[in-house]
């Protein structure tokens, strides 16, 4: 590099970061958008809203909630990702912001490279469940009816690539058997057809299944998750029940786009790990069945980069396609 075109290019990159540093010594001065890539009052515009509430009272400007749903989220992540990394465009996401890649090949951004990491918000366990009259009351006598009768036991989704339906995917893979899928459009159907005993089993939110649980409508087996859930502590994990290896974290977390000012994201990082901590969001949370869970940037995008590489491999052999 000739001294000269050297002389020019440090300057730049000094005048960018002085610029970034005097962008983010007033920030916020204006609302702060923050998008959400599915319909209003789901658990992942709930924990928006919750969080938003907090975020705004703590920095001073409204944080304004924009629902762009579609595509499985692809549609309202396409627009962060062309948004201006300038810390007034944001985004919340689950576990499908790492599944995408996979199942939609052509998309106008990179699922890792496009972002950057705020921090994880949340953790919702599903619960895997079957109806009353079910002949197998534990995941081990699951597994072995479904081995008994491969193809025959059904399991309903609330659709392609949701939490519900990898959930019960990743269930095949780890113990060898092969459940057949009924997708539904949405869970709220789902959940119909199972107490209607139409369908044998489901990997439902834990929010959504707890009422037909106590009302002993439907056989609680085990939750996905690593360890036992608060809302459910009398469920064994999927590993717990005997089948081992398995774990599904549904997870939330946030992310900005990418080149967005690193004190920016650091300031949002201590926001949103500080309002996580708040009684009345812990609350809010636990009606919605999630573990409220806060993370650094550095501990997200490593968490990102393994389950993008995790899903896409659960993908690949189950060939899974978008519908």
């Amino acid at each position: 590099m000739k001294p000269a075109f050297t002389k020019f290019f440090s300057v730049g990159v000094l005048l960018c970061a002085a610029f970034g540093a005097a962008a983010s010594d007033d920030y916020p001065s204006r609302p702060i958008k923050w998008v959400v890539p599915f319909t209003p009052g789901g658990a992942m515009d709930s924990m928006a809203r919750t969080l938003g509430e907090k975020l705004g009272q703590n920095m001073g400007q409204p944080i304004v909630i924009e629902n762009r749903p579609g595509a499985g989220g692809t549609i309202g992540s396409s627009m962060v990702a062309k948004s201006d990394p300038d810390g007034y465009t944001m985004m919340i996401v689950s576990i499908g912001h790492a599944v995408n890649p996979a199942l939609y090949p052509k998309l106008s951004y990179d699922a890792v490279k496009s972002f950057e990491p705020v921090s994880l918000v949340g953790i919702v366990p599903n619960v895997l469940v079957a109806h009353a009259d079910a002949k197998f009351n534990n995941v081990k006598e699951l597994i072995a009816q479904a081995k008994a009768a491969p193809g025959k036991l059904t399991y309903a989704s609330a659709g392609t690539g949701t939490t519900i339906h990898l959930a019960a995917e990743l269930f095949n893979t780890t113990a060898g058997v092969d459940l057949l899928h009924v997708p539904y459009k949405g869970s709220a159907p789902a959940v119909t057809d199972l107490l209607g005993k139409q369908v044998d089993v489901m990997f439902d939110s834990v929010s959504s299944a707890k009422p037909h649980i106590d009302s002993g409508r439907l056989k609680a087996l085990a939750v996905t998750t690593s360890k036992r859930s608060s809302v459910l502590p009398k469920v064994p994990t999927v590993a717990e029940a005997g089948l081992k290896g398995y774990e599904l974290n549904g997870w939330y977390a946030v992310f900005v786009p990418a080149g967005t000012p690193r004190p920016i994201v650091n300031r949002l990082n201590s926001e949103i790990v500080k309002a996580l901590k708040q009684p009345d969001v812990v609350k809010r949370f636990t009606q919605l069945g999630a573990e409220p869970v806060g993370s650094s940037p550095e501990e997200l995008a490593k968490y990102l980069k393994t389950e993008t590489t995790r899903w896409a491999e659960v993908v690949r052999t189950r060939n899974i396609t978008a519908e």
